[in-house]
């Protein structure tokens, strides 16, 4: 799909696409950290038709409701396609001695060659976690690898 960029001189940025149905939708994000979302009309392809209005942390909320699904099923269409490679999740216990502390304490993928591409805390989806990130008892470490490297993961996280 093709995602234009429009620069939008002391608003902000306009992103455009035009759906499965032929319809012209604009995001626009404005400077202030507001979203508005915009159907153009057939009749008139310059005039935008406000669909609604988000805040910063609203337009947060769509995201991760629209993203976190989509972010797993193309990590297990990826796995799909390369040979030997997998997907798997792995439950941070509050007995892990990993409760509390940074994500990067673990190593994982220096020790295991298996990267941990999410946390999943209750609704929330962590996409492409920092090193500092602390995970906490409860989570849920999306990891890509290999069926042994998920394995130790696994072991690492569970002690």
């Amino acid at each position: 799909m093709d995602v234009t960029e429009v620069l939008l001189p002391g608003v902000g940025l306009r992103y455009e696409f035009t759906n499965h149905r032929g319809e012209r939708v604009g995001v626009v994000a404005r400077r202030t950290g507001d979203f508005e979302l915009v159907v153009y009309g057939a009749e008139d392809p310059d005039e935008g038709r406000p669909v609604v209005e988000l805040n910063n942390e609203e337009a947060d909320a769509v995201a991760e409701i629209l993203g976190a699904p989509r972010i797993a099923e193309r990590f297990a269409d990826l796995t799909k396609e390369v040979p030997g490679l997998a997907s798997g999740q792995v439950e941070v216990r509050a007995a892990s001695a990993f409760d509390g502390r940074p994500l990067g304490d673990t190593r994982a993928r220096t020790r295991t060659g298996a990267s941990i591409v999410a946390v999943v805390r209750g609704e929330e989806v962590i996409a492409s976690p920092t090193p500092q990130e602390l995970l906490l008892g409860g989570d849920v470490l999306v990891v890509i690898g290999t069926h042994e490297g998920i394995t130790g993961v696994e072991q690492i996280i569970r002690g």
